[in-house]
């Protein structure tokens, strides 16, 4: 798949990165009291262990044509109860009130500074979706994979998990178009606010997201919602 995204200036091409790095090691350093908390109050809350590591595509490798493919940190915010079957109960039953004031105030993303600090994400860039996902997208959908994923981004300061796939799709393609340290710290701005609003945390239908069902179906979906 040809990439169509190129760097647009300096501040991608060359400071981007080095500030992603630079600005997720101080976050560490500073955030480090608040992370042994959350970690010892997360283990007491979760019974068990306080992360929630997930495999996650990255930017697409220009050598091999295909997504990096690494390990997402966050804190958990869900339980691993099971009915009697040995099945995971619902979303929504498993989302406690420590997981739910987690997700309100962002802090569940806390632990994926590393991700920022190893390279695997930016600060500011397109979310990493799930793997399963990428046999579901269309061609142009797949290029929110030409840059590198973000720990917040420009769909989820106009909506976050309260907005349709298609919407989310379209808003990290303009994204990508246009990459400024300008519109970078504009969406950083916004994310702060977003959180101290509470904003667009859930779907209508799902304490989390729906599922991506793929480019056909959702396009079925808007056409029968028309």
């Amino acid at each position: 798949m040809e990439n169509l995204h190129k760097p647009y200036g300096p501040y991608e091409r060359w400071f981007k990165r080095p500030l992603d790095f630079v600005l997720s090691l101080a976050a560490l350093i500073v955030l480090s009291p608040l992370l042994l908390v959350l970690t010892v109050v997360g283990a007491i809350a979760m019974h068990g262990n306080p992360f929630f590591v997930q495999r996650r595509p990255g930017r697409i490798d220009k050598k091999t044509g295909r997504e990096k493919i690494f390990p997402l940190f966050k804190f958990r915010t869900m339980s691993n109860q099971r009915d009697k079957d040995g099945r995971l109960l619902p979303d929504e039953r498993r989302l406690n009130k420590y997981g739910k004031l987690l997700r309100a105030t962002s802090c569940d993303e806390l632990p994926s500074l590393v991700n920022i600090l190893c390279g695997h994400l930016s600060i500011v860039g397109p979310r990493p979706l799930l793997v399963e996902y990428l046999p579901r997208y269309s061609s142009e959908q797949r290029h929110r994979h030409d840059v590198r994923p973000g720990l917040t981004g420009y769909a989820q300061v106009h909506g976050r998990n309260a907005i349709s796939w298609d919407a989310k799709f379209e808003l990290d393609l303009d994204y990508i178009r246009k990459i400024t340290f300008a519109g970078d710290l504009k969406i950083l701005f916004y994310s702060v606010y977003v959180v101290i609003k509470h904003t667009g945390i859930s779907s209508d239908t799902s304490v989390t997201m729906e599922e991506f069902q793929g480019a056909a179906q959702e396009a079925l979906k808007e056409s029968v919602n028309v």
